[in-house]
């Protein structure tokens, strides 16, 4: 018998020392080699590859101070945890990541707190006013769901809570923690960059005057550098020639893209050239472009005026390019309202919103990093556009008009009477019309085979009849980059912000994601794209089962303990038994 307790001693002892070796042996094979596991069906864990190799060459300190910590609701909880979270996977693959959470509230001194709300307003934090449930009562209380980085010598906010006017508290959050990777990527790029990217605003054509692209110039000055230029005839307005000997040039391009906003008069021949060699040596396009000429100025003095083309002599340019755009305009059921006068009252005119069906808002219905969770966008005057076949063009359509859309042609006759009248559904069947393209790949020029041998042949001027990979963006609507101007103070207004229903559209941020991803070498607005569910609790049936759960989690635990000390208790009891 003592024989037998020796070895089962033995036994017990030889396990418990080979367990440990094991556990050894795995931490010394872990420290040299690195892996994660992630078990979630949509890898929320897992972080981009463009992230990745963005944090490995981090060479000095990124630090986070995120002032998301206190008393809130279950959903900035959420979104604080889930920063936590995100920041610790972003610590795993470099070291040089180090964060805080603080609590800006927690000050005791009232004068100290508000000059800290007020400092963190300067840094470029917005913040946000919640009831919380404290135990002293429910009380307003104001967050700062934003964190100010540095990095070097630099610092710049990071806006965790993604801004989205008009769409529901939970909504917005779900999206927030959404593009948590992405909005931490960008910050971190932009700060460890050495230069910004030049974008260059196209004039000379008729273009939008600086006040009306105020907007899209301020939504893209946090990343790029922002200039006008006037092309006129000049082969270097947007590209540099370096002599390398007498008979050789390096070409490059002086801007990492340009937007031409609705032009109204013609292109020659020359600023087309300059633009289709831009594009042959690698350059990104934006081109917002207003086929059919119509103007709500025109309505202000008349009750009808008639919509017809516009010829800017880009028609053959952008059908070799991979598109077509229409001499149409498209009447949607999903429109931006109106406010018209309806009728009088008293003396007084009487004023309502009406659907406009002129001014449609689109929805993006695809999964791409460009309108991913970006809200609806705001059209005036919108055309179609027809994909061209080109076989090294890959051509992806972004935005399309809604189920409930018709198309008319030039001449249009466009009506205010039209607003008092119940349109007939049955016309609008002319659903989801492509308004807004990508177009990627090697493009061909307008020029080959087109101009004569002595500008072909002419190293200094380096002609190209087949391109480097390049990106377009091609818009079938001038206005979609347009920002509207304060009707009293005369001052512009934000990209996508329309004043007369006091309404924030998604212009804004399409134009800077189109503009980023035509940009980005890095992959890193890819990211965008990535969704991740969130499994939200029932709480109609929470607050319905709320005893039974309660006590479902405190039992059940105590339970399991027990089932398992009687059921171990009752297997030793037979064995040692039947032993004796």
């Amino acid at each position: 018998m003592s024989e037998k307790k020796k070895n089962i001693r033995r036994n017990n002892i030889i396990q418990l020392l080979l367990s440990l070796a094991i556990i050894a042996v795995i931490n010394v094979i872990g420290s040299y080699v690195f892996t994660r596991f992630d078990l979630t069906s949509e890898k929320r864990y897992t972080l981009s590859d463009a992230t990745k190799r963005m944090l490995r060459e981090l060479d000095d300190i990124v630090y986070f101070k995120i002032y998301l910590d206190g008393e809130f609701p279950a959903g900035f909880k959420r979104l604080r945890n889930s920063t936590r979270e995100m920041l610790d996977e972003f610590r795993a693959y470099s070291d040089n990541i180090q964060y805080e959470f603080i609590n800006p509230s927690a000050l005791s001194n009232q004068e100290e707190r508000n000059a800290l709300y007020e400092e963190l307003v300067r840094d470029g934090l917005t913040p946000t006013e919640l009831f919380v449930n404290t135990s002293e009562g429910r009380k307003q209380q104001l967050i700062f769901p934003g964190a100010i980085v540095t990095y070097k010598q630099r610092r710049l906010p990071l806006h965790i809570l993604t801004s989205q006017p008009g769409s529901q508290p939970e909504e917005a959050l779900n999206k927030s923690i959404q593009n948590l990777e992405y909005s931490i990527s960008s910050v971190i790029r932009r700060l460890s960059s050495t230069s910004q990217p030049k974008i260059a605003f196209i004039e000379g054509h008729g273009e939008l005057e600086p006040i009306h692209l105020a907007g899209a110039a301020e939504t893209l000055r946090e990343y790029y550098t922002i200039e006008r230029v006037k092309i006129d005839g000049q082969i270097n307005s947007l590209t540099t020639r370096t002599e390398i000997d007498s008979l050789n040039y390096r070409i490059s391009n002086k801007f990492e893209a340009i937007i031409i906003a609705k032009p109204m008069q013609p292109f020659d021949e020359k600023d087309k050239f300059v633009i289709d060699q831009f594009i042959m040596h690698g350059g990104k396009v934006l081109w917002f472009i207003d086929p059919v000429f119509a103007t709500m100025d025109s309505l202000q003095h008349a009750n009808q005026t008639v919509g017809v083309s516009n010829d800017i002599n880009i028609s053959d340019q952008l059908f070799r390019y991979g598109v077509r755009l229409n001499n149409n305009l498209v009447m949607d059921l999903q429109a931006l309202p109106i406010m018209v006068v309806t009728g009088g009252v008293g003396g007084q005119p009487q004023q309502s919103f009406l659907a406009w069906d002129f001014f449609p808002l689109m929805t993006p219905l695809i999964d791409h990093p460009i309108v991913n969770n970006v809200d609806a966008i705001m059209g005036h005057f919108v055309s179609t556009i027809d994909l061209i076949e080109s076989p090294d063009i890959e051509k992806t359509i972004l935005l399309t008009t809604s189920q409930y859309s018709r198309v008319a042609n030039t001449p249009v006759l466009i009506s205010l009477d039209m607003l008092r009248m119940e349109p007939d559904e049955s016309l609008y069947n002319q659903s989801y019309q492509p308004v807004v393209v990508l177009l990627e790949g090697n493009f061909e020029s307008l020029y080959r085979n087109r101009i004569p041998p002595e500008i072909s042949d002419d190293k200094s001027i380096g002609f190209r009849e087949s391109g480097l990979p390049a990106k377009m963006l091609v818009v079938a609507d001038g206005d979609m980059i347009r920002n509207q101007i304060h009707r009293t103070q005369r001052q512009p207004l934000p990209l996508g912000y329309d004043q007369d229903t006091r309404q924030q559209f998604g212009n804004r941020e399409f134009l800077l994601n189109a503009v980023n991803y035509l940009c980005d070498d890095s992959g890193i607005i890819a990211v965008r794209s990535r969704e991740i569910k969130l499994r939200m609790l029932d709480g109609l049936k929470v607050q319905n089962n709320k005893v039974f759960w309660q006590a479902f989690n405190a039992l059940t635990p105590i339970l399991i303990i027990l089932i398992f000390g009687i059921a171990w208790s009752v297997q030793r009891k037979r064995k040692y038994t039947s032993k004796a």
